[in-house]
């Protein structure tokens, strides 16, 4: 057990099923198809030539199978990590080619051993900020993202717009100059793919569009006919290394890579959580982390940059309906082989084909049904998933992650700023007590007011608190000669909030009312006896629950009406 903990492939591999051998192989060729051509294109965001993100989408796959927790998750190339990288160059004002590989180089090695020692700490709670409702609105976002930047590539026009109106405004506009062959080849494909998806979906239907595409290119001269292909494919691997540059400063560069760290991460969790929620498996955030550790560290001794989850291949794969990470142990062996032996026969590819699979992909990512069950249960969380889709959209995944946690974060607090409250009271006949507006036929103890609210008591909502719990006063006929304060459901007091019950209680004293406490957690009451608000109302006053502090009452009340 201790050996799966640490090693999850061997778990994996342990209890392998024979009739999962052919799922796997499909969805890793079908996987190291889609990354192929992505592969070759990321480097150009950083500045850097081709083949170094062939070699960070080879040996990552393999530290992430070995130590990755998630059966499915394919890691890769980011588009924002990539951004990142770019970034950090621009800030260290490193340009030349070279020192721009080495500095990508040390990188990985330093977000890789950060993603372990994080996971090893447990600093993986930050993933239990992001929402079911954020986690479809982010999984949507990102499919009509890949489905947008896509269409350029399905019919041969250049599209500049940003955002998810915009593009298919300029994509309406230009359309009529689409390139005819292209649009029949991506249409035609797409429309395959999604015919397998429904009606044989046992099929690798990614596999059979590459292999069709690239069949139909050979045989029509596509390259004669206008259609855009892959392209040469440089061959070649470099040696295992490790190259971190001695002459940076080490602060700026600590900084840059912090900031690949988050974004990395976060892109990357988001993506484990996205899928872990589409096909319902857990996800624990700290082993994804060691995963991505492993994927970083692999990508730094080859020679590559940073990478993180890839949500085109994981979708890929979960599509092709891989089991295992010997998928990705596959995709690596294909992306290997296709580099050192098939670059000639990839150029041929059109990229058309890989735009009609990753819009396929993009579909089965959309959560429709979804999306009715979360506007039947919940409209305002149905909110925040429609707001992580626009921020997505319009800001970009990982600014629009933010916005859409922060708005979660918001509307937590709002509710926690207002905790629900209740007054209780007895009904005839039957023991306990029970809230005033939830059963009519209750009624207030004479000369008793029990106050109940629930939730935490904390800095931001201890005035609200005291407020209510002072109304709770006049809201009687008469006022009342005791208020009860039942903390049986405050989970949490803090020193603001114990201010707070001093003032009431002051406030009550002046106008004749006894403060009572009741059904303190052990935490409370030992802070408001070392506040000394325990003293000042009485140990007389503090009770081990409501029903004991309303017995004490009438016990009270009847020993002061003989006297």
């Amino acid at each position: 057990m201790a050996l799966e903990r640490f090693v999850p492939l061997w778990g994996q591999l342990r209890d392998y099923q024979l009739r999962w051998l052919r799922f796997d192989l499909l969805a890793g060729l079908s996987v190291a198809a889609v990354a192929l051509p992505t592969a070759v294109a990321y480097p150009a965001i950083m500045g850097l030539p081709p083949q170094i993100g062939l070699y960070a989408a080879i040996l990552p796959p393999v530290g992430y199978a070995i130590f990755g927790p998630s059966r499915r998750l394919m890691v890769g190339p980011d588009t924002a990590t990539c951004m990142m990288v770019a970034s950090a160059f621009i800030g260290l004002g490193i340009s030349g080619v070279d020192e721009r590989i080495a500095v990508a180089a040390a990188f990985a090695m330093v977000v890789g051993l950060a993603c372990v020692a994080a996971g090893a700490l447990g600093l993986g709670f930050i993933a239990n900020f992001l929402s079911k409702p954020v986690l479809m609105g982010f999984l949507s976002g990102v499919a009509l993202d890949l489905i947008i930047g896509q269409l350029g590539k399905l019919t041969r026009l250049s599209l500049s717009a940003k955002g998810l109106f915009p593009p298919l405004v300029e994509f309406g506009v230009k359309l009529p100059g689409a390139h005819l062959p292209t649009v029949i080849l991506g249409v035609g494909l797409l429309a395959i793919l999604r015919g397998l998806r429904r009606w044989a979906p046992g099929l690798p239907g990614p596999l059979i569009a590459v292999v069709l595409g690239t069949l139909l290119s050979v045989v029509l001269d596509f390259g004669g006919l206008g259609v855009t292909l892959v392209g040469a494919i440089p061959q070649g691997l470099p040696s295992p290394s490790l190259a971190i540059p001695g002459y940076l400063a080490l602060d700026n560069f600590a900084l840059a890579a912090l900031g690949i760290l988050i974004v990395s991460f976060s892109s990357g969790i988001v993506t484990a959580r996205s899928f872990g929620l589409k096909y319902r498996y857990a996800v624990d955030a700290n082993l994804e982390l060691v995963g991505f550790g492993a994927a970083n560290v692999a990508s730094s001794l080859i020679g590559g940059f940073p990478v993180t989850g890839s949500d085109s291949r994981t979708a890929v794969n979960c599509a092709v309906g891989g089991k295992t990470q010997l998928a990705g142990l596959v995709a690596a062996a294909a992306l290997t082989a296709a580099v050192l032996f098939f670059g000639s026969v990839l150029a041929y590819l059109p990229v058309a084909a890989l735009s009609a699979i990753l819009i396929s992909a993009a579909l089965d990512l959309i959560d429709t049904r979804g999306f009715v069950t979360l506007w039947r249960l919940s409209r305002i969380e149905f909110m925040f998933a429609i707001i992580g889709i626009l921020s997505v959209l319009s800001l970009g995944v990982l600014r629009g992650v933010i916005i859409a946690v922060l708005t979660t974060l918001a509307h937590l607090i709002w509710i926690a700023s207002r905790p629900r409250d209740a007054i209780l009271g007895i009904i005839p006949n039957r023991d306990g007590l029970y809230k005033l507006h939830r059963h009519p036929d209750a009624a207030p103890i004479p000369g008793l007011t029990i106050y109940l609210p629930e939730g935490a008591v904390v800095f931001f909502n201890a005035d609200y608190v005291k407020h209510r719990l002072l109304k709770s006063v006049a809201r009687t006929l008469t006022p009342p000669l005791w208020l009860v304060l039942d903390a049986s459901a405050i989970g949490i007091l803090d020193t603001t909030s114990v201010d707070a019950l001093e003032d009431a209680r002051a406030t009550l004293a002046a106008h004749g009312i006894k403060l009572a406490i009741a059904g303190l957690h052990a935490r409370a009451r030992r802070l408001i006896e070392r506040s000394g608000l325990a003293a000042r109302i009485g140990p007389e006053m503090i009770f081990h629950s409501a029903e004991d502090a309303a017995d004490a009452f009438q016990a009270w009340q009847a020993k002061a009406s003989k006297g």
